[in-house]
C-alpha cells in the first residue's frame, strides 16, 4: 500500500528534474545541479537519487528532447524536388533548436561523442535518404561520401545553435544560414547553387 505512492512521487520528481533541467539548460548551458534543483522544487540528494550525475542527466533531457523533436519532424512533407524538401526540413529542424535554445551546447560539453551519435541516429537517417535521393535525381553532388555530408549537416547546425547562443546569430536567420550553406556544399560542381528563398515555394 505504500510502494504506489512513493512510485509515483518518484515519476513526477524525475519528470519535474527533467522539465527544471530543459529550461536551465536552454537559458544556461553551464547550469549547474544546484540550479536545476532548486528550479525542480527538490534537493541534491533527491536529483542523486534519480541521476548520477550531470552528465547523466544532461543525456537523458537530451534523450527526452529528441523523442519530443522527431515526433513533430516525422511530418515534415519530404517529397518533391530534393533541395526544395531539404530547405523545409532545415527549417523545421531549427524551430526544434530554438525550442531547446542552449541544451545544445550543454550537450555537446556533457556528453560523450558516442552518446551524441546515439541521440542523433533516427534525424541522420531522414537526412541520409533525403541526400541519397537527391544524388540519385541529380540534385546533389555524388563526389562526396554521404557520411562526410552528414556529418557536415550535423557540424553546420550544431555551429548555428552555438552562434546564436553567443550573440552572433540572429535567431531568426539560423535556418537560412544552415541552408545556404547545405546548398553551396550539396550542389554538384559547376551547377548554380539554388536560392533558398525561391525554394521555399517548390514542392
Amino acid at each position: 500500500m505504500t510502494t504506489r505512492p512513493l512510485r509515483a512521487d518518484a515519476r513526477r520528481n524525475v519528470e519535474s528534474i527533467l522539465d527544471a533541467a530543459t529550461t536551465c539548460l536552454a537559458r544556461d548551458p553551464d547550469a549547474s545541479i544546484n540550479d536545476i534543483a532548486r528550479a525542480a522544487g527538490v534537493g541534491r540528494v533527491t536529483l542523486y537519487g534519480h541521476f548520477e550525475n550531470r552528465a547523466g542527466l544532461v543525456g537523458a533531457v537530451v534523450d527526452r528532447a529528441m523523442r519530443e523533436s522527431e515526433a513533430s519532424l516525422r511530418g515534415v512533407d519530404l517529397s518533391g524536388d530534393p533541395a526544395a524538401a531539404l530547405v523545409r526540413l532545415i527549417e523545421a529542424s531549427w524551430q526544434v533548436t530554438l525550442r531547446y535554445g542552449a541544451l545544445v551546447v550543454a550537450a555537446e560539453r556533457s556528453m560523450p561523442v558516442a552518446e551524441m551519435d546515439a541521440a542523433h541516429t533516427e534525424p541522420r537517417e531522414r537526412v541520409r535518404r533525403l541526400l541519397e535521393r537527391g544524388r540519385a535525381e541529380h540534385r546533389f553532388r555524388t563526389d562526396l561520401p554521404v557520411s562526410w555530408l552528414l556529418t557536415a549537416m550535423h557540424t553546420v547546425t550544431h555551429a548555428a545553435a552555438a552562434s546564436v547562443y553567443v550573440g552572433e546569430l540572429a535567431d531568426a536567420e539560423g535556418a537560412r544560414a544552415i541552408a545556404a550553406t547545405m546548398l553551396g556544399l550539396l550542389t554538384p560542381p559547376g551547377a548554380v547553387v539554388p536560392d533558398v528563398a525561391a525554394l521555399r515555394s517548390v514542392r
